[in-house]
């Protein structure tokens, strides 16, 4: 589809919020180009981004305009992956003007969003009109399209990652076309987790349920002994369940159980598994702000403002910081925290903190918790990415008896045969993304690397 024939289709008058970018053979009118000072880098300042323009459209027929007019793209969110998930040979359309709560569907009980709204955004719009969302992530401040794209997920024996909530996605392909995807569509479960190959995502919408409210409880200094032997009883004590660890002294030095106060709760006391409860507000990485983080202490609050550990005013985590973060089945749990703590003394010295989390299977072809009920170990490493990078390799081997699954936008270093080999449904993910994409506008060097080869 040409410009001409795509303005007379989609009936599209462009005014107003244009600028004019020159390409080496004549100026082209396309809307919202953006010129970033410095080199335009992520949230953690680890990855520079290689493309070569940023524009931000601000409704979805700009979005379709741009999708015509340009070679390769990819979309750019909120910019917390740590790889180059989101990097492209050519430009980036960043989704930040896209970031409106739409709609309310009391009847179908689902909110429907643009893509680049951030969890955060519309949360607490959401609680007050009386809704929740099933689950959030540690932090607020992602997009709703990018934590899906990416599998990303809050915790919850229950629970699924934060793509399980999608009912149905609108797209932009590589013609320019917007389609919409729902549960029913042969698609979907490839799309929903797509990592950017098949187009860029305007709007999603989520189920929802009734608002509720949670409460934290912190003990600190649980024996690794208990975690060995009890380690489904702990992570099943809340409706989501986090554990901190350095991986030294033989313990997990924080854990946190936030439990809905819609079902029964009764007080846990002051000893739990031979843990002892926080007298004080705890930040996952010892000697930081607590101010960040959430309200614990068991004063309820909404689940908006408890799910995740931070508050979205501020800083989220270390901010300067390096992530990774691996997947490995749920009856396998035990097994690979005992091989990461034989590993301490490698680990420890480039390690801010670790966090284990459960996740519910789901069913979307390059989900991390595809058909499997998953435990996930994330690493929080200092800014030292030559080091780490090193070390990524020895942690991943340790894992692999496991068939450990990495998380798509952080670090780690298993390539796309040793990964065919531990998602069941790539090879049919690869053939749809090419027949989505033939021409391979959304290809890029992480795809190529990591999921095409």
């Amino acid at each position: 589809m040409n410009r001409k024939e795509f303005m007379k289709t989609t009936s599209m008058a462009v005014a107003g919020g244009l600028v004019v970018a020159f390409t080496a053979c004549s100026p082209q009118v396309l809307p919202g180009l953006v010129e970033e000072p410095g080199a335009r880098k992520n949230w953690a300042g680890n990855y520079t981004y290689h493309a070569e323009q940023l524009y931000r459209p601000e409704t979805v027929e700009e979005v379709q305009e741009l999708m015509v007019e340009l070679g390769s793209l990819k979309a750019l969110g909120s910019r917390h992956c740590f790889n180059n998930i989101a990097d492209s040979p050519g430009s980036q359309i960043s989704t930040s003007g896209l970031n409106k709560l739409l709609s309310v569907d009391e009847e179908a009980m689902t909110v429907t969003v643009q893509a680049g709204a951030r969890y955060g955004d519309f949360a607490e719009e959401l609680h007050g009109r009386g809704y929740a969302l099933h689950n959030l992530a540690s932090l607020p401040h992602i997009t709703v399209a990018g934590a899906c794209a990416t599998g990303t997920h809050g915790s919850g024996v229950e629970n699924g990652n934060l793509a399980t909530a999608v009912v149905s996605l609108d797209l932009v392909k590589p013609d320019g076309e917007l389609v919409t995807l729902d549960r029913e569509h042969p698609d979907f479960p490839a799309v929903v987790v797509g990592l950017g190959a098949f187009g860029i995502v305007t709007q999603l919408t989520l189920a929802m349920q009734p608002t509720f409210d949670v409460r934290q409880d912190i003990y600190n200094n649980l024996p690794l002994t208990s975690v060995v032997d009890h380690f489904d009883t702990i992570m099943s004590a809340g409706y989501s369940v986090s554990l901190f660890t350095n991986w030294l002294d033989g313990n997990v030095s924080e854990v946190w159980i936030k439990r809905r106060t819609d079902e029964e709760v009764e007080e846990m006391g002051g000893e739990y598994y031979g843990s002892l409860a926080a007298t004080e507000n705890m930040h996952p990485i010892a000697g930081l702000s607590t101010d960040a983080v959430s309200d614990q202490m068991g004063r309820p609050g909404p689940w908006y403002d408890r799910l995740p550990h931070f508050k979205m005013g501020f800083t989220p985590s270390a901010g300067e910081e390096l992530q990774s973060e691996f997947f490995v089945p749920r009856e396998n749990a035990v097994e690979a925290i005992l091989a990461i703590e034989a590993m301490a003394g490698e680990v420890n010295p480039l390690l801010l903190i670790s966090e284990i989390r459960t996740i519910a299977a789901d069913d979307f072809w390059m989900s991390p918790a595809y058909q499997r009920d998953s435990v996930a170990l994330h690493f929080t490493w200092k800014q030292q990415e030559e080091e780490v990078l090193a070390l990524l390799p020895a942690i991943e081997e340790a894992l692999a008896p496991f068939a450990v699954r990495p998380h798509w936008g952080k670090l780690f270093t298993i390539n796309a045969a040793t990964l065919r080999q531990r998602y069941p449904k790539m090879n049919d993910f690869v053939a749809l993304a090419k027949r989505y994409d033939p021409e391979g506008k959304f290809r890029n060097t992480y795809l190529d690397n990591r999921v095409v080869q």
